[in-house]
């Protein structure tokens, strides 16, 4: 994977990935067990774990399929 984004582009995923993991934790405790809070956890700490993942390896997916990003 070759580096497609730059230091503010690694830093705003970054950030938006901690955000991510962290209220999809908080929904988990929040909604509970249930079909919902599991949904919604565990797509929010996984969602959030590759945002986290995009911006340590400097790759962002959407770039990498061609798409134009503003960051």
């Amino acid at each position: 994977m070759k580096c497609n984004i730059d230091a503010r582009g690694k830093r705003t995923r970054l950030i938006a990935g901690i955000i991510t993991v962290t209220a999809g934790g908080i929904a988990f405790l929040v909604l509970g067990p249930g079909p919902v809070g599991t949904v919604v956890g565990v797509s929010s700490l996984v969602g959030g774990g590759f945002m986290i993942f995009e911006g340590w390896a400097g790759w962002c997916a959407v770039r990498a399929l061609g798409f134009k990003t503003p960051l």
